[in-house]
């Protein structure tokens, strides 16, 4: 079994948090909820890309 890349995991989960987040607004109706959890999961998978790259560059994945 290989090694778990904690950053990356971290990053997984709260993007699963960021989604859970848009369930949470769309059942609450909150607009501003919704579109801050959809910012915040576009930015933790930007993120997440851009570590995963750094990391392959770097021959650490």
């Amino acid at each position: 079994m290989k090694e778990i890349k904690w950053p990356l995991l971290a990053l997984a989960i709260l993007a699963t948090l960021c989604i859970m987040g848009i369930g949470i607004a769309v059942a609450e109706e909150s607009i501003i909820g919704m579109f801050a959890a959809i910012i915040g999961l576009i930015a933790i998978m930007g993120l997440g890309f851009k570590t995963k790259k750094k990391m392959r560059e770097n021959g650490t994945l």
